[in-house]
């Protein structure tokens, strides 16, 4: 079977976030929102994970220090899209598969839709597949302009659209593959020609498709997951989506989550059957409870906490929060 990478870019730094922490570095339900994007990668099959850093790229390094099968490149300059995907050149020399290309601050992507480009691109054989999605609110995304066929004939950034092209849903959430020898042949003929000065992979999609090597589009990415992070009000709604997502798959194994909204249980935790989690119950990260106990309600089990089997976990009382 054909090997594949994945690229994410982590390289950048958030100005409307007014932080000086690296944005990947940000936590949502616990863990960084990176950690989700690797793992998604990892889930679909990737091979190889190469993660492009920049800003405060020490600071990311270590915090994923123990994951050898990630290999860091740097940007040293931030110019762009193009430009950090083609700083990977010399680490995928030996490597001819498909590569995706993905943002690091949209932790909501899932392996199915990764896995879904990737056999798409195998199957078509184009130079490059891009997965798109529908949106009520289109505003500030690219949109995805199709033939009379359907098929893709370009993607054009909202500040360039036409008027007829304004009402167009349909954009592009940056989900790449591509054939990974065709790419870097179309990011070596990248110009930095618009506002920034930047070089963009979108371009890449047109000089691939403009040199006959193919370029689709397939509607696949969840509206809920084309989101990314560039604000504080933009990682709450990600993490109360990221929270959905988390209790979902603790009531489908057979635990009661009597009110979720007042709720917060943190990525990597495990809850045995039958338990009942109370309202206004925290559970940190990677914390494991046991089968048919009673958490809360004003519960708070620590991360990385032990929870036997049959256990009753109180409320914490005012007397016991004075005390301490």
């Amino acid at each position: 079977m054909e090997e594949t990478a994945a690229i994410i870019l982590a390289a950048g730094k958030s100005t409307r976030m007014k932080t000086e922490s690296p944005k990947v570095l940000h936590p949502i339900c616990g863990q960084p929102m990176l950690a989700y994007v690797l793992s998604a990668c990892r889930d679909a099959g990737v091979d190889r994970l190469l993660v492009v850093v920049g800003h405060g790229k020490d600071e990311v390094v270590a915090h994923f220090s123990g994951q050898s099968d990630v290999r860091w490149v740097e940007q040293t300059n931030q110019r762009g899209t193009g430009h950090a995907v083609l700083c990977c050149r010399e680490a995928l020399m030996d490597f001819d598969g498909s590569v995706l290309v993905i943002a690091g601050d949209m932790p909501l992507v899932r392996r199915e839709t990764l896995a879904n480009l990737l056999e798409t691109r195998r199957n078509c054989g184009d130079a490059v597949v891009i997965a798109t999605t529908v949106l009520k609110d289109p505003d500030g995304y690219g949109r995805i302009v199709r033939d009379e066929t359907g098929k893709l004939q370009a993607i054009v950034e909202d500040r360039d659209c036409t008027p007829e092209q304004k009402t167009i849903r349909e954009v592009n959430p940056s989900y790449y593959c591509f054939d990974c020898r065709r790419m870097f042949e179309a990011l070596e003929n990248l110009r930095p020609d618009n506002v920034k000065g930047e070089y963009y992979i979108t371009d890449a999609v047109h000089i691939l498709r403009d040199l006959g090597g193919g370029a689709s589009a397939i509607e696949a990415v969840p509206a809920e997951d084309a989101m990314g992070i560039n604000s504080r009000l933009d990682l709450a709604v990600v993490g109360r989506a990221m929270q959905d997502r988390i209790q979902l798959a603790i009531m489908q194994e057979g635990v009661t989550i009597v009110d979720p909204d007042n709720t917060w249980i943190e990525a990597g935790v495990s809850i045995g059957r039958d338990t009942i989690v109370y309202p206004f119950t925290f559970i940190g990260t990677g914390a494991a409870l046991g089968e048919r106990c009673r958490v809360g309600p004003f519960a708070r089990i620590a991360a990385q906490a032990t929870v036997g089997d049959d256990a009753v976990v109180e409320e914490i009382g005012v007397t016991d929060l004075l005390s301490k």
